[in-house]
């Protein structure tokens, strides 16, 4: 005579997912951990949305309140159909792909360093790694303006024997050597952020994994590629969509150093320019709007794009 034991039920969702116990404790425990911050931050920042929305639809100008005039969505067709915001847009998108890029690339060389270091140098190694990116935006800003500015800088008497650099380079009067100024100050600034996200990461591989495969002869790049990189997914996107939300929304270098000249303005110097340089407040909200589309876009494309499944790492039914 056999006996069946009884299992506990598992939660089914509609699309067929089921989710143990565990998971279901897991996530009652995120919501009550995190849903008073969430709470917080969608108080502080709903009006604000809501407000930029709505100013959007209004012809509406500081310096004339009372000619304040509704007119839908014409803002938004004034800014789709412009130039400038195009141009801008590129400039946003160069600046995040590429220091995204290139500080993915560097952040996983601090962080492979960081994680093979002894024990005794670690925490120091962190805190010397971490510095630049406890430095104030606006203060890192004006380091680097000073140290390539043509007459208090001394970056062009430094490397003069450098082909193309010499004293009376003025690195800020051209599209491209400012923007490379800008993008390698955000490149030293937040490098450090992505490292400590990508050092976590690589703490959660299995050393039993990665002994295994170089047992069977794989190389160090097999062992990066097919061992090391999967089990970082996870960790890989955190640093991605942070640091993309955060390059795109880049102002305060740009602001400091050229102030949008020279064909260096993003999409948040434009709307700050619009709304409170010409102080053309409906016009400046449509482009608020839009800039906080552009980030909901590559939230949605970064996570469609490394499709992490956490229950999955973890073993359980998806």
């Amino acid at each position: 005579m056999t006996t069946r034991q009884k299992q506990a039920p598992e939660a089914v969702r509609p699309g067929g997912r089921q989710y143990s116990d565990r998971t279901r404790a897991e996530r009652r425990l995120g919501w009550l951990l995190a849903g008073p911050a969430f709470v917080v931050m969608l108080a502080v920042t709903a009006y604000p949305i809501l407000q930029a929305v709505y100013d959007s639809l209004f012809q509406y100008r500081l310096t004339a309140p009372q000619d304040r005039e509704f007119i839908g969505l014409r803002n938004y067709a004034v800014v789709l159909t412009d130039e400038v915001f195009w141009r801008d847009l590129g400039v946003t998108l160069l600046i995040t792909v590429v220091t995204v890029a290139v500080e993915l690339v560097l952040g996983f060389a601090l962080a492979l360093v960081m994680h093979k270091a002894l024990t005794s140098v670690r925490g120091l190694l962190r805190t010397a790694i971490l510095v630049p990116y406890g430095i104030i935006t606006v203060v890192s800003a004006f380091a680097w303006f000073y140290a390539f500015d043509i007459n208090s800088g001394y970056v062009n008497h430094w490397f003069n024997w450098v082909p193309g650099i010499s004293p009376d380079l003025n690195w800020f009067a051209d599209t491209w050597t400012a923007l490379f100024v800008i993008m390698a100050s955000e490149i030293w600034k937040t490098t450090p952020f992505i490292s400590l996200l990508l050092l976590a990461g690589l703490a959660q591989v299995p050393d039993e994994l990665t002994e295994a495969a170089e047992v069977d002869g794989a190389t160090w790049w097999e062992r990066m590629r097919r061992v090391v990189l999967p089990n970082m997914k996870a960790a890989i996107m955190v640093a991605v969509l942070f640091r993309a939300l955060d390059a795109f929304r880049i102002f305060d270098n740009i602001f400091i150093m050229t102030k949008g000249a020279y064909g260096t303005e993003t999409l948040s110097l434009l709307a700050y320019r619009t709304s409170i340089g010409r102080l053309e407040i409906g016009l400046g909200s449509a482009i608020s709007v839009v800039l906080f589309i552009c980030v909901l876009l590559i939230c949605f494309i970064a996570i469609k794009l490394f499709k992490v499944d956490l229950a999955g790492a973890r073993g359980e039914k998806s």
